[in-house]
């Protein structure tokens, strides 16, 4: 359980001293109603016994002021975003709820702790917060700019009361996030100095050793350094005073967290390091003088000390896109050390500082670059005392063609605005998107066609049969998606032409005859399609039939080699058969096993259905006590179980069946007599078959022909039944 939030006698004078310092500040704009409404929060909070004190054992109430007094001193804030860092415990807690807040202090403080509340949200999704794109969608996620400031001002403070904190663990994380997620998002803010101090303490925690040894340093050769650089300046100011300049000057050591960085980036230890300081020379100067001043005093500190043209850096004629304004120099200084020299005026060096004010890097251009004019503006509108009321318009503008949306293990995507679960599928690899269908969102099942939006959890869904489709290029919207789409599509077409293709020779070949590509092009121009490729892909998506394309194949290839027959067709009744004169010999000895394994028992094959040798089968028991067999399939098998189940006994073939059987099979077609002919020779030339009798009838343009055959197991009628179908002109082939 944890600590109640009580206060000490301490913590309580804190917390009063920074509420009588927030009101008293007219550039708060606080109202005269607020002081006691926020009070009776405050008191509310305590007495509901809702608010404890963190893993730190920080207490909340108090934290939260000394955050808002951050966001005033350090990055100028003011009252909507003050109300909102000290009251959103409260709505975390369910002390209270936004729109009672909304209604008691206006829309601007919900709308903060609202976006509060929504970052707050994205953490549980476990996010990889090294990625730049995940501090990118910390931006465009913020409902209101004022709540990355306040969060980056909330980092600080815990960051600095952190020190003698045990919880390990938990100092690492807060450590690890603030030098990765908030540093990174103070500097894109131009909040250099809380860049720094962020920079430092994650340091301190995460890399004790290195940062003491670091800073032992610093301290064992201040003397010396501080000698060092008044011999510097000496010499430079008097000239810099007979010019006319208005100045002072200063030296700066470099942060621990930046010298670690080139100690590690050179592979050297700190007394390798060189430019520990830089030697700052801040002018006083009217604006239209600005670059005319920095630029002499460029001069003059290049005649007394020679400069290393490799190392100048004019951020002067053209300022980086953060804002920032110097004239950087490298001169060789007295005992011929290297020594940094920074020129800048008062303005400058306020932008450089505290990051109040920056240029539009671009105009009118969004995504990327966007976010650098978004934020020029913003720390614009802080140096002119502007609460960010007008950083709306610049909000949605932003991200109007970006999403971030996360992966399940939390890793951090981004998509142009409109993308699909199609283009993240595709995203993924080239294997998922052909066989994606459909996806969830946030744990939902939706479409492939669901467009993403910024914070969705995504997840993909994938059936082996799937196959791209044609219209899917009008789905996706990234280009690598279209790319990949396209690839697969003519993958398939290939695939889908090589079996289209073999499987009309098979058929041509049942029929002796062989694919000649001269015909087959007439063909396909003579059904009005476009290309041998769509012709193919018709055959194998089954919107063509194969059996009338052989039909049409065949009467092509006759009318192309005039084989086209001229004398009238005959009627299928004309037919003549006579029987053979001798029959096969039918033999069922002990092919059948009659239920437990009984073999001998004496059976009979049904009529009704006449089994042959491999159809499933039943036995059902006569009231002479004889066993007839059924096939599974036979009409008569649904009422023999209903109403006879208790005679049923199960049958199986055994061997591999020596005996011959008589089917019958019906055969509608064409009334053609050379259809017919056609048939009977197929029958004639298959080893062990034999048609015993065949009745034909004529009606309508249509032969109806019942055969009776004898063949010895099911295999070879179901081949035979496949090489009647595909002759010309037959309709419908039928066991019956």
């Amino acid at each position: 359980m944890e600590e109640k939030a009580i206060f000490t006698t301490e913590e309580y004078e804190q917390t009063q001293q920074l509420m009588l310092k927030f009101l008293q500040n007219p550039n708060n704009s606080f109202l005269p109603e607020d002081e006691i409404k926020l009070k009776r929060y405050i008191d509310k909070q305590w007495n509901d016994g809702t608010l404890q004190r963190d893993v730190f054992g920080l207490n909340p109430i108090l934290y939260a002021l000394q955050t808002a007094d951050i966001a005033v001193e350090e990055i100028g804030l003011k009252r909507d975003a003050i109300i909102a860092t000290i009251l959103y415990n409260s709505v975390v807690h369910h002390s209270t709820s936004i729109s009672i807040i909304e209604k008691d202090f206006g829309k601007g403080t919900a709308q903060i702790i609202h976006g509060l509340v929504r970052i707050q949200e994205l953490y549980k999704k476990n996010p990889i917060i090294e990625s730049e794109n995940f501090r990118n969608l910390l931006i465009s996620f913020a409902e209101d700019m004022r709540v990355i400031l306040i969060m980056i001002a909330d980092r600080v403070n815990l960051m600095r009361k952190i020190k003698e904190a045990t919880n390990t663990e938990a100092k690492e994380q807060v450590s690890q996030e603030a030098s990765y997620l908030y540093a990174p998002l103070a500097h894109k803010l131009g909040l250099y100095k809380l860049k720094s101090e962020l920079e430092d303490l994650s340091l301190k925690y995460l890399e004790h050793d290195a940062y003491y040894h670091i800073k032992d340093k610093l301290n064992a050769t201040k003397r010396s350094r501080d000698a060092y650089i008044e011999s510097f300046i000496s010499p430079i100011q008097k000239k810099l005073e007979d010019a006319g300049l208005h100045f002072h000057m200063k030296g700066r050591t470099k942060s621990i967290h930046s010298i670690w960085q080139k100690m590690k980036k050179q592979k050297c230890k700190f007394e390798g390091i060189y430019d520990l300081f830089a030697i700052r020379i801040i002018i006083d100067s009217p604006i239209d003088k600005e670059k005319m001043q920095c630029w002499q005093a460029y001069s003059i500190v290049t005649d007394m000390y020679m400069p290393n043209p490799k190392r100048l850096r004019d951020w002067l004629s053209v300022p980086k896109s953060n804002g920032y304004e110097s004239l950087h120099i490298t001169v060789l200084g007295p005992g011929n050390k290297w020594v940094e020299v920074q020129i800048r005026t008062e303005r400058m060096d306020d932008i450089a500082e505290r990051g109040l004010a920056a240029h539009w890097r671009y105009k009118g251009i969004k995504g990327e670059s966007g976010i650098d004019e978004w934020l020029g503006n913003i720390r614009a509108a802080l140096e002119n005392n502007d609460d960010l009321q007008l950083m709306d318009q610049f909000k949605r503008d932003l991200y109007e063609d970006e999403v971030f949306v996360f992966t399940p293990k939390g890793e951090l995507w981004k998509f142009p605005k409109g993308a699909t679960i199609l283009d993240f599928a595709y995203h993924i690899h080239s294997g998922v998107g052909n066989k994606c269908v459909g996806g969830k969102v946030n744990d939902k099942n939706v479409s492939i066609k669901t467009i993403l939006q910024s914070g969705d959890q995504v997840e993909i869904l994938t059936q082996n049969q799937q196959k791209p489709k044609r219209d899917w290029v009008n789905i996706v919207k990234t280009s690598r998606a279209k790319a990949k789409i396209k690839l697969a599509l003519k993958e398939y077409e290939v695939k889908d032409g090589l079996y289209a293709r073999e499987l009309i020779e098979r058929r041509l070949k049942n029929r002796k005859l062989e694919l000649e590509d001269s015909v087959m092009a007439q063909l396909i121009k003579k059904l009005n399609i476009k290309s041998t490729t769509e012709f193919y892909k018709q055959v194998a998506d089954e919107k063509l039939d194969i059996n009338e394309v052989i039909e049409k194949y065949i009467q092509q290839r006759d009318y192309y080699l005039n084989l086209t027959p001229t004398a009238p067709t005959r009627s299928a009744t004309e037919f003549n058969y006579e029987n053979p004169e001798e029959a096969l010999a039918a033999s069922h000895d002990d092919v059948l096993v009659i239920d437990r394994n009984l073999k001998g028992v004496d059976f009979s094959l049904a009529q009704c259905c006449r089994p042959i040798y491999g159809d499933p089968v039943f036995g059902f028991v006569t009231v002479n006590g004889g066993i007839k067999v059924h096939r599974e399939s036979c009409p008569n098998a649904p009422e023999l179980r209903k109403r006879f189940g208790y005679r049923i006994v199960k049958a199986r073939w055994s061997g591999k069946g020596s005996g011959q059987y008589s089917i019958t099979i019906k055969v509608i077609g064409n009334d053609d007599l050379g259809i017919v002919n056609n048939i009977t020779s197929i029958i004639s030339k298959e080893e062990k078959i034999a048609m015993r009798s065949i009745n034909i009838d004529s009606n309508d343009g249509l032969f109806n022909g019942t055969l009776v055959i004898q063949l010895d197991d099911v295999n070879k009628l179901e081949a035979l039944l496949k090489k009647i179908r595909a002759v010309r002109g037959v309709k419908q082939v039928n066991r019956l």
